[in-house]
């Protein structure tokens, strides 16, 4: 049976220490109305959020993907979501999901304009079907993003590294894509440096070593990436962040892009240029990624 539900959350502070916050959630109907006219997150994307994977009523990495929530919520001056409530409610969302791969969202947005108090709930909806991309790869085409390497660190009030609701360039980004001919997008920076895909991680193999952008580029430190890496050095291999030049993505050994629902997609092109793909290697990572991890 398919099951898509929400439950609103009504958010504790940071610092509330209970054994049950259960009492604080109110399940709904997904297609249901929930939230007010007034409410911010609709009305200027002024909130944050986390998308978790759920295999067979496992979600995937909830700790990294809480702490993210934290950081973002501190980057936009949002009052720091409770960590137990928030967790107590992704354990009760997947508990409610069914076999198979399912996606749990969590949003906590400013509220309503001149609102007490912040707005907050939890989606529950099956994943999409990504086996295919899993195996056949995605062709990317390279996107400037119109700002250098260092703005993050300049210009904070952009919130690079905060996961907002602000999603429309993203989606603007992937629109382009497909208007190319390809699956998706890889931003550069105006400088010339790699950062990262409109929903994924990227990350590059030459020979034995692996190379993803560092996070203080003013991109989102991928929960994902962070598994696969745990992954690669138990394997033995050298897995590096580091500035990465734009001529890198056509040399190397194999490329993948990497987030919490898709996993581990291949890239096959770069700007039309073909990119090897390691299909062994790439099953490997997507048996990984599938299997219990917290």
């Amino acid at each position: 049976m398919t099951r898509r539900f929400a439950l609103m959350i009504d958010p504790a502070t940071s610092d509330a220490v209970r054994d049950d916050f259960s009492d604080s959630f109110t399940r709904v109907d997904a297609a249901a109305p929930a939230l007010s006219v007034g409410e911010l997150s609709t009305q200027r994307g002024d909130g944050v959020f986390e998308s978790i994977g759920v295999v067979d009523r496992h979600a995937q990495e909830v700790v990294p993907h809480l702490e993210r929530l934290a950081h973002s919520a501190r980057l936009c001056d949002l009052p720091v979501p409770n960590q137990a409530q928030w967790h107590q409610a992704v354990d009760r969302a997947a508990a409610d999901c069914g076999e198979g791969e399912y996606v749990i969202k969590l949003i906590l947005s400013r509220g309503v304009e001149h609102g007490p108090t912040p707005t907050a709930w939890v989606t529950v909806a099956p994943a999409s079907d990504f086996s295919a991309v899993r195996t056949n790869g995605v062709r990317v085409v390279t996107l400037d993003r119109g700002y250098d390497l260092d703005i993050a660190e300049r210009a904070p009030w952009l919130l690079l590294g905060a996961k907002t609701l602000s999603y429309a360039v993203n989606m603007a980004a992937l629109r382009e894509a497909h208007r190319r001919g390809a699956d998706d997008a890889i931003f550069l920076s105006r400088d010339g440096f790699v950062l990262e895909a409109p929903t994924a991680s990227l990350i590059l193999r030459f020979g034995d070593r692996f190379v993803t952008p560092a996070p203080n580029g003013g991109i989102l430190h991928g929960t994902t990436q962070l598994s696969v890496y745990e992954h690669l050095a138990a394997r033995g291999f050298d897995a590096a962040y580091a500035q990465v030049p734009a001529s890198d993505l056509t040399t190397a050994d194999a490329a993948w892009l990497v987030s919490s629902v898709r996993l581990a997609a291949p890239i096959t092109s770069v700007d039309g240029a073909a990119l090897p793909v390691d299909a062994a290697f790439t099953a490997e990572l997507n048996q990984y990624l599938l299997s219990p991890r917290d």
